[in-house]
């Protein structure tokens, strides 16, 4: 928390950046039938989780000197990972953080980022292969002007419980400390997708498993990152085991 941040030069105008323009240039273009989707699916499903997720029940779990960020409270100036699969539950737990999400700038990413606004939610287009530098631009505005950003760390297409080297650079670009966490509920439908994408079931608990942060110096060795990114990963795989242990469910 005490970490110095900063933006560098390379950023210089990031502080007068909106957040929601902060994308590729290359935009991309919709069918109809995508744009009629667009139109209407997010409201739907606003509309259905605002409800159903006034019944989820979250019940917090952290290790030793871990403070967990409560259900409805804003978040630190910090990044925040988690696996794509618990991008509901997270949705309805941090819809009070005033938290900035990075969104892959496809179809899908589109359509999430809509459902997102409507929960209060900014969002930072790019990605691994997309916008990447304008992605880390945007999330390094948002730590720098005090909100949490917030990686699926192994988005958007996976593998499964690996995560990227975004986060690792935003880290080491900003300073700020990688939290790491999972949300496992109890009783959930498991979508047949590469992420198992979790639907929390109504009236459900919901583990909210917290760990030590991941902390990566500015001047990180080039031959370093991939060894901070394995220990980020290993941190999420901690939270996602404990919060099945919480449950006494097997690890998958």
């Amino acid at each position: 928390m005490a970490s110095e941040r900063r933006c560098p030069r390379s950023f210089a105008g990031c502080a007068t950046a909106k957040i929601e323009r902060v994308a590729a240039e290359d935009k991309p273009s919709f069918t109809l039938t995508q744009r009629l989707v667009l139109a209407v699916v997010p409201r739907i499903v606003w509309a259905l989780f605002s409800i159903i997720g006034r019944t989820w029940r979250f019940e917090v779990i952290a290790e030793d000197g871990v403070t967990p960020v409560p259900c409805g409270v804003l978040s630190p100036p910090e990044i925040f990972c988690f696996w794509h699969q618990c991008v509901l539950p997270c949705t309805v737990y941090f819809r009070y953080s005033r938290a900035v999400i990075l969104i892959s700038q496809s179809f899908d990413g589109e359509l999430i980022t809509r459902i997102l606004k409507l929960f209060d939610f900014d969002a930072v287009r790019g990605s691994s292969s997309r916008g990447a530098r304008e992605g880390l631009l945007g999330l390094a505005h948002v730590i720098d002007t005090g909100r949490t950003a917030i990686f699926t760390a192994d988005g958007p297409r996976g593998p499964i419980y690996q995560t990227k080297m975004g986060p690792i650079k935003l880290a080491q670009i900003t300073g700020a400390p990688i939290g790491a966490f999972h949300l496992e509920p109890e009783h959930a439908w498991v979508m047949r997708s590469w992420d198992r994408f979790l639907v929390p079931k109504p009236f459900t608990r919901i583990c909210v498993s917290w760990v030590r942060a991941t902390r990566v110096p500015v001047d990180l060795a080039p031959g370093q990152f991939e060894m901070k990114r394995e220990e980020l990963n290993a941190a999420i795989e901690r939270a996602r085991k404990r919060a099945l242990d919480y449950f006494r469910k097997p690890l998958a």
